[in-house]
């Protein structure tokens, strides 16, 4: 191909991803999904490395493009089938995370997989909105090994009879499930359209000079990083179990037009859920190195491909199971992005922001009869060009928030306030973002579950620029842990005050 039929050929590709994920927010039912977002869509070659994703979840779409070649190969494909599989240590991230694949045939041959991943509400587990305080993965939720959901265009029963079992509200989770199947549906529609357009084996020719430039361009993109070994450490406020002052530590060997990030000195795996498999520890890799890329940055399998992950097995980010990872996914991505930047940020100091919120603040909450879950934004980090952004998602997450007419639609809690936290940035030469304010009033009884980070430890100015504030949780008027589960009465309010983003840079002296 040449330059314009190649780019031609990547944005017929993206948009193939674009498509599925409306597909999947126009049927879903969830807030969860169908406002907040927190889905992604991917294609897949047939080998199961990855082609084309959307700018979706980046948590989900490099945790897939980590593991898919793994999960593709334990299957006899055949059309209209699609797999099933929330297991974090096979390829997953976080068990409310379910992620549906579908081989896409043309002319009777297998020529790629379309897969969506969205955050269930329900996926079972100790607490209602399956995020709980958890210290082993079964108590977190039901374990979806890979197997069918369809067959021959039709439910596996023995699948639908697990989900039944197992969740608080199976039927509202099922439509879900079959919202991602509908989704994978539209792209294997598409993509059998693609292929039909370019003949097939011009498609896999294209796939790979595809590959081949998103190649170049990430070896190009490490060059410019000067050759040496940077390296950063910081911490995770606790585990919500006992365990305090965790320590992730990284270095990047740069070396030419190869990265090397080696995760020696992190601490071991935990009692708590922010143990991390190694797939959303290879997801937060990427995400750092794929953001220094150019825009036009083809985001398929060759640009992970000069990129090398070491974590001593059993560490913090790459967890055995069956360690509880509820959290690692959400909030230990967070905080391995942190390190990485702040180690990069040595090296190439005017291409790296200061340090952000480092948290999702992860609530979850419900009772027998309704189960919701969101994440909310905080603060950005000041960077060379000009001040963070205030109240919005960072890094591993790109959800939006959910509005608060949908939320009190659907459940019964009331939003009594939803603002900018005033005053939470960290100063520099340019400012940090502020963070978020959003409080609760409950309308009948229920479970809460809270899981954030920087409630304990400031998110790091860089170059001598300030520290963001801290975030706070209270009930009541009275602050509670950063990690907790607990029952809330009807009238409670419960008050998240997110952290802001660092400052970059020293302020400057001017003269009177």
């Amino acid at each position: 191909m040449n330059p314009v039929q190649l780019s031609l050929f990547v944005s017929e590709s993206t948009a193939i991803c674009r498509e599925m994920g409306i597909t999947l927010k126009r049927v879903a039912l969830s807030p969860n999904i169908a406002d907040r977002l927190d889905f992604s869509c991917a294609l897949f070659s047939r080998e199961g490395e990855l082609l084309a994703q959307a700018a979706h979840i980046p948590v989900h779409l490099g945790s897939m493009a980590y593991a898919m070649k793994d999960l593709v190969s334990l299957f006899d494909w055949a059309p209209s089938d699609s797999v099933i599989v929330n297991d974090p240590y096979l390829g997953g991230t976080h068990l409310p995370d379910i992620t549906i694949i579908t081989p896409i045939f043309f002319d009777g041959t297998l020529s790629a997989f379309c897969a969506s991943r969205a955050h269930h509400a329900d996926i079972g587990g100790d607490t209602p909105g399956s995020m709980p305080l958890a210290s082993n993965l079964s108590a977190e939720g039901l374990i979806i090994t890979p197997q069918y959901i369809c067959r021959n265009n039709k439910l596996e029963s023995k699948t639908v009879e697990l989900l039944n079992k197992n969740l608080r509200t199976p039927d509202r989770t099922l439509v879900d499930i079959l919202s991602q199947i509908s989704a994978n549906e539209t792209g294997v529609k598409r993509t059998q359209r693609l292929i039909h357009k370019y003949g097939i084996d011009s498609f896999f020719d294209a796939t790979q000079e595809m590959s081949e430039y998103s190649e170049l361009l990430a070896r190009r993109t490490i060059k410019l990083i000067p050759d040496g070994v940077y390296s950063a450490s910081d911490i995770m406020d606790g585990d919500g179990l006992g365990n305090n002052t965790i320590t992730i530590s990284a270095s990047i060997t740069i070396d030419g037009e190869c990265a090397k990030v080696n995760f020696r000195g992190t601490a071991q795996s935990v009692s708590g859920n922010i143990n991390c498999p190694v797939s959303v520890t290879a997801a937060a890799v990427y995400y750092v190195f794929y953001s220094l890329m150019p825009r036009d940055t083809p985001a398929c399998y060759g640009s992970l491909k000069p990129i090398v992950i070491e974590a001593p097995r059993g560490c913090l980010v790459n967890a055995i199971a069956p360690s509880a990872c509820a959290a690692g996914n959400v909030e230990t991505s967070q905080r391995i992005v942190d390190v990485l930047l702040l180690a990069l940020s040595d090296a190439i100091p005017d291409r790296i922001p200061a340090s952000s919120q480092g948290t999702m603040n992860n609530l979850a909450m419900g009772n027998q009869h309704w189960g919701y879950y969101e994440t909310i934004g905080g603060g950005t980090g000041g960077h060379s060009a000009g001040d963070g952004l205030s109240g919005v998602q960072s890094h591993m997450t790109n959800t939006l928030n959910t509005p608060v007419e949908i939320f009190e639609k659907n459940f019964p809690v009331m939003v009594q306030s939803y603002s900018i936290r005033r005053n939470s940035l960290g100063r520099g030469q340019t400012n940090g973002g502020n963070g978020l304010v959003r409080e609760y009033r409950f309308e009948e009884p229920a479970q809460v579950t809270i899981l954030s980070e920087r409630r304990q430890n400031c998110p790091p100015g860089h170059h001598g620029g300030g520290n963001g504030t801290r975030g706070q949780n209270s009930l009541n008027g009275k602050v509670i842990p950063g990690k907790a589960t607990f029952q809330v009465k009807k009238f409670d309010v419960l008050k998240l005050e997110t952290p802001g983003g660092a400052g970059w840079g020293r302020v400057l002296k001017t003269k009177n």
